[in-house]
């Protein structure tokens, strides 16, 4: 089957991407790595020692990006419904986070421990069709906020991707419910173009 102009056209501009070449050269599974780098380098999120729960984590370069920070007493659970090649030092889970089993994994794995940040790269497959494609995100991230709800020690951090549109600005309110402080990012490996931004929500209230 041929491809269409428009992927050919992205194809063509991902493997010129300064982000996907640089990672590729410094080892990181994805572009997406940079993005929270560089939320990193900003907002010093991810401190040595920290319990870290990386939602969406496939193919891994957020895990990737957190291991660097937390150290060796620190731990990384990551969770994914597609398969993830195995890390150093990160515990990869597959399932849905949605499922009970899924959930339960997560406390057996950081022996119920609470969590101090919990960070979200997920997005739903997308049809192209935005009144269908922005609903199933602004789920997906209420998904998030209420496993963040079950796992987050008081005062601990929320980061998640957001794509701006309906529902966009209920999300916002309810975590400024939440967190103390609720910031928005915009990454420089953000391509400009695209409608995603980050919420990074610091201080739950518990």
């Amino acid at each position: 089957m041929a491809r269409s102009k428009s992927s050919s056209e992205w194809l063509q501009e991902h493997f010129k991407d300064k982000y996907v070449l640089q990672s590729q050269k410094e080892g990181y599974r994805s572009r997406a790595a940079y993005k929270l780098l560089q939320i990193q380098e900003k907002d010093r999120l991810i401190k040595a020692g920290m319990n870290v729960v990386d939602l969406g984590a496939a193919p891994g370069g957020w895990s990737q990006v957190a291991r660097q920070f937390v150290g060796s007493k620190g731990k990384i659970i990551a969770l994914d419904i597609l398969p993830m090649d195995q890390l150093a030092q990160v515990e990869f889970i597959q399932g849905d986070f949605q499922e009970d089993r899924v959930l339960d994994e997560l406390l057996k794995a950081v022996n119920n421990k609470p969590i101090d940040l919990v960070i979200s790269d997920m997005a739903p497959n997308v049809t192209g069709v935005k009144a269908v494609d922005q609903p199933k995100s602004i789920y997906l991230l209420e998904l998030a906020i209420d496993l963040a709800d079950q796992v987050l020690k008081p005062q601990g951090s929320l980061l998640m991707k957001v794509f701006q549109g309906e529902g966009f600005q209920p999300l916002l309110a309810q975590l400024r419910q939440r967190y103390q402080k609720v910031i928005t990012r915009k990454p420089d490996a953000s391509r400009s173009r695209s409608s995603e931004v980050y919420l990074l929500a610091k201080g739950f209230k518990g």
